[in-house]
């Protein structure tokens, strides 16, 4: 996500208002007057935020923003919808189309970028590499060279012009430090900081407080007030800097941020009143205070837009036509919006009318004809108190969901304890078995070994007299009798070449791993000259790259590429045209080896069978072999930790992957 807001508005003052806002927030913007302007930008680098109007030269904002809902690269692109404050029609349209916020003009510009500030610089989302800074410095000069000098610092700097408006960035952004000017027009950098201290969501940040005077009594003051480093502006950048990173150094090791809303957080006031002329003053004196007013004119109004938008508190007229201020404060309260405080306005002023708010659930009751400064003030008192309840709460939870980890973590512990003596138990088996195992495959390739030793011995002398007979008195026998000898040669002969098979497995599985640095592509080369010189006759195109040097038993890893080369020349025989090739690939992870034909290929439905011994895919007539040779190649390169899988298709040749790790002795 970029640091660039999207502003889409016709207003040339709208544009120039927010355009000074946002880069003296630390972003850049786009300024776009139509919305075929805006499509434009959004074809480049997408912003982090677009703040759009309604009403555009060349089409409706609520309608651009369906379409940017619509679309996968802007459907969770952040939108805030900005614009006359004249019909609750509009305001609920762009709400249920996916606005993340809705601001009616006349709009107040800090609460529009503390708005854009909570999407764009989320605590979660904040990278912990690029802390974020906020200076507050009445100095323009001084303020722009500091932050040009924290950028270059790897800081992302944020700059404020007055102790307010420090405030209020301080509440939206949570930078992770504050550096404070100790002197300025509205409030004193001590002053600023005292107010942070107060403020659960940010009491525990770091805060530098600069000064332009000498002596100890102001530095005294600055630490009463809880600044946590203080500097004279006479020591230079490099000491605000060194300064700076201790401090976050020492917050980073002991602080546990609190991730509340905050006093100073940006409030959104929900005021219902069927008067126009109302509910437009009461709308005007609470901008003042920097709140964003949200108009409803009757109580079905204010239940579909709360529907739609939550708010902090709820100004409601108590007599309105149609559903009645009583009544939409009931069903406020039955709702999940019943935390929300609502203050009853009314001009009646006898005791039955308080009575009927009260009981209805309403937090406050003021009457109409109470001075404004009143009306502010119990708002702020009651924002304050859904303040102090939230964080309560918070609190509350965070002790029930410690408490119930607690307990969570006292029974996986007794589990744990349950569970060690099963598990000595089962090891102490596990480990039996594991001697009586291995002496059983001691016993097993001993076994094998001596069978197959044994069974050759009678075969050779079964082929040796079946061939004295053949040639000695073969004349003596009519053509049905030399089929049979034959046979029976053929038999023999077949049957040794599987004890053969049988002996190199058990060789293969009992001869120990003996590792050397070798190029696979040498073997491969001598190999491929051997089957050449065995088969003058044929055209083999062969392709093997260079520079295929691993670590491993140079005899065992031979037989892997004499039988996947010998498989590939074997089954190319039939082909004008043959094509033999071996190389490697290699990606992040591991280096893959291959040796592909163009030959006869298989069926990938009994690819399973492949590897298993006496495991054929063709028939003997068409291809000869004993279906042992591609058992041994999986067994030698398991033992060398790799692994070994085919991909093929009949007619269309096959490949043969295979990984090898670096082995020294026995794995």
């Amino acid at each position: 996500m970029s640091d660039n807001v999207l502003i889409v508005d016709d207003s040339l003052t709208v544009q120039m208002d927010l355009d000074a806002a946002f880069r003296a927030a630390g972003l850049d913007t786009t300024l776009c007057n139509s919305l075929a302007e805006a499509r434009a930008a959004l074809a480049g680098e997408p912003p982090c935020v677009v703040v759009l109007d309604v009403v555009l030269p060349d089409g409706d904002g609520v309608d651009f923003l369906r379409e940017l809902r619509t679309s996968a690269a802007t459907a969770t692109l952040p939108v805030i919808m900005l614009s006359t404050e004249a019909e609750v029609a509009d305001r609920i349209r762009g709400l249920e189309q996916g606005a993340d916020e809705y601001v009616g003009k006349p709009y107040e510009t800090a609460y529009v970028v503390a708005r854009v500030a909570a999407l764009v610089y989320p605590q979660a989302r904040r990278d912990p590499a690029t802390p974020t800074v906020l200076v507050i410095d009445d100095s323009l000069t001084f303020r722009e060279e500091l932050g040009a000098r924290l950028r270059g610092a790897g800081y992302r700097a944020l700059l404020a012009a007055s102790g307010e408006e420090g405030l209020r960035k301080a509440s939206d952004v949570r930078p992770d430090g504050i550096i404070v000017d100790g002197i300025m027009p509205d409030l004193g950098g001590v002053a600023v900081v005292r107010r942070i201290r107060l403020d659960p969501g940010l009491h525990t940040t770091p805060c530098l407080l600069l000064t332009a005077t000498e002596g100890v009594a102001g530095e005294v003051e600055a630490l009463d007030a809880g600044v946590d480093a203080y500097v004279r502006k006479t020591e230079g950048a490099e000491v605000v800097l060194a300064r700076l990173n201790a401090m976050l150094r020492s917050a980073r090791e002991s602080r546990d941020r609190v991730h509340s809303a905050t006093l100073l957080g940006p409030k959104k006031i929900l005021a219902v009143d069927d008067s126009i002329t109302y509910l437009e003053e009461l709308a005007e004196r609470l901008r003042e205070e920097n709140y964003e007013v949200v108009k409803a004119h009757s109580g079905e109004e204010a239940l579909a837009l709360l529907s739609l938008d939550p708010v902090d508190c709820i100004l409601l007229d108590l007599q309105m036509p149609g559903l009645s201020g009583t009544e939409t404060c009931r069903r406020i309260k039955d709702s999940a919006l019943y935390q929300v405080p609502v203050i009853i306005l009314t001009a009646r002023e006898d005791r039955s009318a308080l009575v009927d708010g009260i009981q209805a659930g309403a937090d406050d009751y003021v009457t109409k004809s109470t001075e404004f400064d009143v009306l502010k003030a119990r708002v702020r008192a009651q924002l304050r108190r859904k303040q102090f309840e939230d964080e309560n709460r918070r609190v509350r939870e965070e002790l029930l969901r410690k408490d119930a980890e607690a307990q969570v973590a006292r029974r996986d512990a007794e589990a744990r304890n349950k569970l060690l003596d099963e598990i000595e138990r089962v090891n102490a088996e596990l480990s039996s078995r594991a001697v009586e195992l291995e002496r059983l495959n001691s016993e097993l390739k001993t076994f094998a070994y001596s069978v197959s030793h044994d069974l050759r011995q009678p075969l050779r002398g079964m082929d040796g007299f079946s061939k004295v007979l053949l040639e000695r008195y073969g004349e003596a026998l009519d053509e049905q009798g030399k089929h049979y000898l034959e046979r029976i040669r053929a038999g023999s002969q077949r049957m040794g070449e599987l004890i053969d098979g049988l002996l190199t497995l058990s060789r293969v599985s009992r001869k120990p791993l003996q590792a050397v640095s070798l190029d696979l592509a040498d073997l491969a080369g001598s190999i491929l000259g051997r089957l050449q010189d065995a088969d003058p006759r044929r055209a083999v195109a062969t392709v093997i790259h260079p520079d295929m040097r691993v670590e491993g038993d140079r005899q065992l890893l031979e037989s892997v590429l004499e039988n996947l080369l010998g498989n590939a020349w074997k089954f190319t025989a039939k082909l004008p045209e043959a094509k033999i090739e071996f190389a490697a690939a290699e990606d992040d992870r591991e280096r893959v080896f291959f040796v592909r034909d163009n030959g006869a290929g298989f069926d990938m439905r009994y690819a399973d069978k492949l590897f298993g011994p006496f495991q054929r895919l063709h028939a003997a007539e068409e291809f000869e072999g004993t279906g042992v040779g591609l058992a041994t190649v999986q067994r030698i390169i398991h033992r060398h930790g790799g692994r070994i899988w085919a991909e093929a298709a009949p007619g269309e040749g096959a490949t043969f992957f295979f990984t090898l790790k670096a082995t020294r002795g026995e794995p």
